[in-house]
């Protein structure tokens, strides 16, 4: 069996892509298994299939490196509106996708020049910090600059969902971190019944964050889209951001534009990269 694919990334938070509008694969969380290890196959962070949807231009379905489905990627979410404008599928820079967090709306912003979808702006929804919606057990309605122990350190958490579930935590220096070392035992700590992704921050200013992103299922990535939503959402529920002012988010992989509004409605914007297109052969 032979799979066509695209690899396209967001600020290096890379995935394969799979059109599947005309069916989609039988194990899909198995061929992201399969698919996504860096040495001895394709290598990404994850799969993304694109399929057909009774209630958007398409559905995007995304599942990580260990094989689990995601409920929502904001840099997978890019590149796919880029698919589907790229290839034909949709014509107007105007474009809604379905994901099992509801229907984001993009706007897609193709480059002069080559007609390609270069950047994309994503309406993400409203960020919520009930701790059911997160789901976060941690005996109140909510878990904003709370106390964990990891490991013997107290650290200051705020819990977001974004449709997924993120947990905040601002620091000095985030480059000093060994996430490889402390990034699971956020992921699987008690407190977090479907597992969460963590958000290491640093504050340079009330419009430039630094974050480093300890991704459920996938372990450390490149950059986290939902992830630069929820710390951006967190810093201005603690009053270090403004409310409908644009705050650069830098990732390993580049940066994002964040805007929260007094709502916590959130939008994002930035970079929608294709690599290459592939088969793989099973």
């Amino acid at each position: 069996m032979k799979i066509n694919f695209t690899k396209m990334h967001g600020c290096g938070n890379d995935y394969i892509y799979v059109d599947c509008f005309s069916g989609e694969p039988c194990d899909p969380g198995a061929l992201s298994a399969r698919m996504s290890p860096r040495h001895t196959s394709v290598g990404a962070d994850g799969l993304v299939l694109i399929c057909r949807s009774d209630v958007a231009d398409a559905k995007m379905r995304m599942f990580n490196l260990d094989g689990s489905e995601g409920m929502m990627c904001g840099n997978a979410i890019r590149c796919v509106g880029k698919f589907l404008y790229d290839n034909g599928i949709v014509k107007s820079t105007s474009v809604t996708v379905e994901t099992r967090s509801g229907i984001k709306s993009l706007t897609l912003f193709p480059d002069e020049k080559t007609g390609k979808v270069a950047s994309v702006k994503v309406g993400m929804g409203r960020a919520s910090f009930a701790a059911a919606d997160v789901p976060v057990l941690c005996g109140a309605d909510e878990f904003v600059d709370g106390a964990i122990d990891i490991n013997g350190r107290q650290w200051r958490l705020t819990c977001v969902s974004m449709g997924n579930p993120h947990a905040v935590t601002f620091v000095d220096n985030v480059g000093s971190l060994d996430l490889c070392a402390i990034g699971p035992l956020f992921e699987h700590h008690t407190m977090f019944p479907e597992r969460v992704n963590t958000e290491f921050v640093r504050v340079i200013d009330e419009k430039t964050l630094e974050m480093r992103v300890w991704e459920r299922g996938s372990g450390e990535t490149y950059a986290c889209g939902t992830g630069a939503c929820a710390s951006v959402a967190a810093a201005v529920r603690l009053g270090i951001c403004r409310p409908g002012t644009p705050v650069s988010v830098r990732l390993v992989g580049g940066e994002l534009a964040v805007t929260v509004d007094g709502d916590f409605s959130v939008t994002m914007t930035g970079p929608a990269v294709k690599v290459y297109e592939g088969v793989y052969e099973i």
